[in-house]
């Protein structure tokens, strides 16, 4: 069994959340997306930790601006979604549907999932139970729709329902405080969604996030992922014989609009 992966978390831009990975068996380390370089290379002179590798989500330039800067400081190869083509830059290896990546002794499977953009790609790591899902899934939320019918995306989320409970989810940016209260408006019955609601804005308080997250709070919480219920479908006008991905697209223009 692989060790326990260490993990930092910290801001890049205005909201974006940076994010390291390494294997302490190896030392081998990733950084999930490269929103810029700064923040980055700072939190590898805090940890002493020595950047091997970076994991693309995709292509969007709030992800990969601090790539070609990074890259030269560290020598890290970049693996990027084959989808993108030549949007990101210094790429040293493609992934799609299938494919599996490795930091050291831990191995994550790549997971296409479209919608936010065609070329987005998931990270699982299965045996530490850790999921980077970048702009796909947010805490309390997902990312908008830019390039495909919302149907797409909706079916992207789907296949985070089946994790196990503790699995922890890293998204790509903090949107939790504004996704919180559309959650609330969306479904306000919710005893729970009160309670992150306010652990969010706690946070927030004190300069942190509610980054990692939980399937079993994301399933108990988040309004996208419980598109199938009865009171979401109540909330956007729909009857009891909507399918979840019709309530999706309605719950997704609400937000747009929100």
């Amino acid at each position: 069994m692989a060790t326990a992966p260490e993990i930092r978390t910290f801001l890049c831009r205005s909201d974006n959340i940076g994010v390291l990975i390494r294997d302490p068996a190896t030392g081998t380390c990733a950084a999930i997306d490269v929103p810029e370089a700064a923040p980055v290379l700072a939190m590898l002179t805090q940890t002493g930790w020595l950047l091997t590798d970076i994991l693309v989500t995709h292509r969007h330039g709030d992800h990969i601006a601090g790539i070609p800067e990074v890259k030269r400081a560290t020598g890290a190869r970049v693996t990027a979604p084959a989808k993108a083509g030549p949007a990101i830059p210094d790429v040293d290896r493609t992934v799609s549907e299938g494919d599996t990546v490795r930091v050291g002794d831990l191995s994550a499977e790549v997971w296409e999932t479209p919608g936010h953009c065609a070329d987005h790609v998931t990270y699982w790591f299965a045996e530490p139970g850790i999921v980077f899902s970048g702009d796909t899934l947010f805490t309390l939320g997902c990312g908008r729709v830019m390039e495909s019918p919302p149907e797409t995306l909706w079916r992207s989320l789907e296949r985070f329902l089946p994790l196990p409970d503790a699995t922890q989810v890293y998204s790509g940016h903090d949107y939790v405080l504004s996704n919180a209260r559309f959650a609330v408006a969306a479904e306000p019955g919710n005893a729970d969604l009160h309670g992150r609601l306010r652990e969010a804005e706690e946070l927030k308080s004190s300069g942190r996030f509610l980054v990692p997250s939980t399937m079993a709070a994301e399933r108990a919480t988040n309004p996208f992922l419980r598109s199938g219920l009865p009171a979401l479908k109540t909330a956007v006008g729909l009857n009891e014989a909507a399918d979840p991905a019709t309530v999706f697209v309605a719950l997704r223009e609400w937000k747009n609009r929100f």
